[in-house]
């Protein structure tokens, strides 16, 4: 699972030649912790097509303020380093898959 921090947004996703979703996420947020096993399940689903990386809002503020973070979990998906979908909140795995799918 990629972590990303101000350092290494703008190569990792900006740049990235393939969509990328990121997961805003704390520690201490319930929903967070429920959504992570699901995260990482459908990151090896889908590996090679969309990658999948995870900010933590508590050590990367600025990255949260800079993406008007109100809400987590926060999954932000990027393509071509434009945001083109933000889903707040838990979502079923099957949910998500199907959603990520049309970003492939």
């Amino acid at each position: 699972m990629l972590h990303l921090t101000k350092a290494n947004f703008e190569k990792e996703v900006a740049k990235s030649k393939i969509p990328v979703v990121v997961d805003f996420f704390a520690d201490w947020c319930m929903p967070c912790n429920m959504m992570a096993p699901i995260f990482e399940s459908l990151s090896g689903k889908f590996e090679g097509k969309i990658r999948f990386a995870k900010v933590d809002t508590q050590t990367e503020s600025e990255l949260s303020r800079q993406f008007n973070i109100t809400g987590i979990p926060c999954l932000i998906v990027f393509k071509n380093g434009e945001e083109v979908d933000r889903i707040v909140g838990l979502m079923p795995e099957d949910a998500l898959k199907e959603k990520l799918k049309g970003y492939m």
